[in-house]
């Protein structure tokens, strides 16, 4: 059967891909399963590394990279923002104030669903938005969780500091006080795939004189709630 889509650079990509689907293999090992010039292989290898589909491990080896994780994800979104419905007007009823479901897409972080408070003062974020990785309660899940390299990189020029994002990954959830707008307050808490990943971050936002500036502790454990609901929802979307 003829794999070919008559693009070579792609399918000799596709076929390193799937080489190492079998485990951590090497350059030598990478050549002989692909039957490809062992300059393509590894030419081919280290532009997988810099976008980071392939990645090495401790001993020097190929393996499959956590974007593939990341994509595979994605793929998933529908079903996360169809859950995130419901789920984010109940956080909206419960706390009074306007409530978003954001994910990551690279160097900021995007609102794929909300719920508005009907009236009054309130912090108006339309799906579509994309709003910084360098502040906010939102920003701070979504970063707090990644490795080491990706983390420091994040922290660079952010408006919240280590120790805030030990803390929270310690209590299990983000709040921010002025950090993306002077007089906005939110609470966030992490959304995980099904891998243990975190895949979104659920927030509430609002005037800090409404929210206090301890939005936390009035907040944290029905937003965390939400948050453990979608985490729900993906997971018994990746089981059907």
């Amino acid at each position: 059967m003829d794999n070919s889509s008559g693009v070579g650079v792609i399918d000799k990509a596709a076929t390193v891909l799937d080489a190492l689907e079998a485990g951590p293999t090497t350059l030598a090992q990478l050549v002989a399963s692909t039957g490809l010039a062992r300059p393509t292989v590894h030419r081919l290898a280290l532009a997988l590394v810099h976008h980071r589909l392939v990645s090495r491990d401790i001993q020097g080896r190929f393996v499959l990279g956590s974007r593939l994780v990341e994509l595979a994800s994605a793929a998933g979104e529908d079903r996360l923002i169809a859950a995130a419905g419901p789920v984010l007007q109940q956080l909206r009823d419960a706390t009074g104030e306007s409530a978003q479901l954001f994910r990551r897409q690279g160097e900021w972080r995007v609102c794929v669903a909300s719920a508005e408070r009907p009236a009054g003062l309130r912090d108006t974020i339309p799906v579509g938005t994309q709003l910084s990785m360098r502040a906010g309660s939102a920003a701070q899940c979504l970063l707090a969780w990644e490795d080491h390299d990706r983390l420091l990189k994040g922290l660079q020029n952010a408006r919240f500091t280590p120790t805030v994002l030990a803390g929270v990954r310690r209590r299990g959830w983000a709040q921010s006080l002025g950090e993306r707008e002077p007089g906005v307050a939110s609470v966030s808490a992490p959304v995980r795939g099904p891998s243990g990943r975190v895949v979104a971050a659920v927030s509430i936002s609002g005037p800090m004189e409404r929210l206090t500036r301890q939005p936390g502790r009035i907040h944290a454990e029905v937003v965390t709630e939400a948050a453990q609901q979608l985490t729900l929802a993906v997971s018994k979307a990746a089981n059907e």
